[in-house]
């Protein structure tokens, strides 16, 4: 019924993938589970979220997948239902202390460090005993918590600089590669009406695509290593906002950067008055060409600080404690199903996202696999810390006060850490 670093940047170069590069085919996978339990009976709800941003493609992809799965598992009843991305840690932490809810869930790693925190999720090492050494070491490592796996790596997300190269070409400006290239374009462009770079800075944008970014470039952390105290509130972090502001006031952002949204569609880099974006994602890219043309937009590795960094990191799909024993093996075998090679390439062809499976790979020679392929050796996949998600609360409007002038970056950054540290003692206790 339908209703952390890389470890292995040269393996991981080979894995890129674009929307393009495979055709959508049958989601295939093994028919029953890596254990030796035996064949797998029960029902098993999932709610998946919009990986495939186009509204109709993404219910009749999952509408075949579950239709396909149960060909292949006649003894399992699979309800995939398609949820939003609006109020998702609410939703899920609502089911989650009501005891009612999906048995299996697309979460992100930080998410996974929440959930697991408050006993919201089970270990998952038996969905994968026997293909683990098929997946990237990194993406099991983001979902790793004492030695336990508590997320099965679905795909990759993986986010870089997209150029408007229209708009460079005609000022006679190179594309900005490094900080300084961004704040000698600023001005250049501000004089046309047009911002260097868009920004989304409203809150419903994870900062893991705004501000963090910035962050990793300054050579800054959200976090001490030991995630006890908070790092952010330092001369890096100082430096990455600052950026911004300094920005800002130059015209180098939109107008209205501190409470923009994440979409590309009528944005201002979709709309010719921002010439790039810092953080595009391939369905994001398409998204671009078409509303600019295909040949004014080049994707490009990610911007240099003092570091290159950039954000990309698993979608994970987690077994809640809603899932009972009973049930557990037929859990096992839809997520062992979904994240198998071949489902992967079906869902990385419709989604453009990246596979976290070295058996999954495909080697891309265009111009976007190889920029694509950069930006996985830059790739951070943001704070597995299980207040993660409430530090952001903290820290976001303060960067918006900052945009608008009403705090300095040294103030914003103060009060912001004032309030997250608040967060990190009352989850000690």
């Amino acid at each position: 019924m339908f209703t952390r670093k890389l470890h292995r940047p040269a393996a991981l170069a080979a894995a890129v993938v674009t929307a393009t590069a495979l055709a959508l085919t049958a989601c295939g996978g093994p028919s029953s589970s890596s254990s030796d339990a035996g064949p797998a009976n029960g029902k098993v709800t999932l709610w998946m979220y919009p990986v495939i941003k186009d509204e109709t493609a993404s219910k009749k992809f999952w509408q075949d997948t579950e239709a396909a799965f149960e060909k292949a598992n006649p003894g399992i009843d699979l309800t995939i239902e398609l949820q939003t991305f609006d109020k998702r840690d609410a939703q899920i932490s609502a089911a989650l202390a009501a005891g009612s809810g999906p048995d299996v869930v697309l979460i992100t790693p930080d998410q996974a460090a929440t959930y697991r925190n408050v006993r919201g999720l089970l270990p998952v090492d038996d969905a994968v005993s026997k293909d683990k050494n098929s997946f990237y070491p990194n993406t099991l490592d983001a979902a790793a918590f004492d030695e336990q796996l508590f997320g099965v790596p679905l795909f990759q997300n993986i986010n870089t600089t997209a150029y408007n190269t229209k708009i460079f070409k005609d000022a006679g400006l190179e594309l900005p590669k490094t900080w300084d290239d961004l704040r000698a374009a600023a001005p250049v462009l501000a004089k046309q009406g047009v911002a260097v770079m868009d920004y989304a800075g409203s809150p419903e944008q994870t900062l893991n695509l705004s501000f963090y970014p910035l962050l990793w470039q300054a050579g800054g952390k959200v976090f001490s290593d030991d995630a006890k105290d908070i790092a952010f509130d330092s001369a890096e972090g100082e430096s990455a906002l600052q950026l911004l502001v300094d920005l800002k006031k130059a015209g180098g952002l939109p107008i209205d950067a501190a409470t923009d949204g994440p979409k590309v569609e009528g944005a201002p880099i979709a709309t010719g008055k921002a010439a790039m974006r810092a953080t595009t994602s391939l369905p994001e890219l398409k998204q671009m060409r078409a509303a600019l043309g295909a040949e004014n937009v080049a994707l490009g590795e990610p911007l240099t600080g003092k570091d290159q960094a950039t954000y990309g990191n698993p979608g994970l799909l987690a077994l809640t404690s809603i899932n009972k024993k009973e049930n557990r093996q037929a859990a096992y075998t839809v997520m062992d199903y979904l994240s198998s090679a071949a489902s992967q390439k079906a869902l990385n062809a419709a989604a453009g996202n990246l596979p976290t499976r070295e058996d999954a790979a495909v080697l891309g020679d265009d111009a976007d696999s190889k920029a694509m392929a950069a930006a996985l050796k830059a790739a951070n996949p943001g704070e597995s810390s299980p207040v993660a998600r409430q530090v952001m609360g903290a820290l976001a409007p303060n960067i918006q006060a900052a945009l608008r002038g009403d705090l300095t970056p040294k103030e914003a950054l103060a009060k912001a850490a004032t309030e997250a540290r608040g967060i990190l003692q009352r989850a000690a206790r």
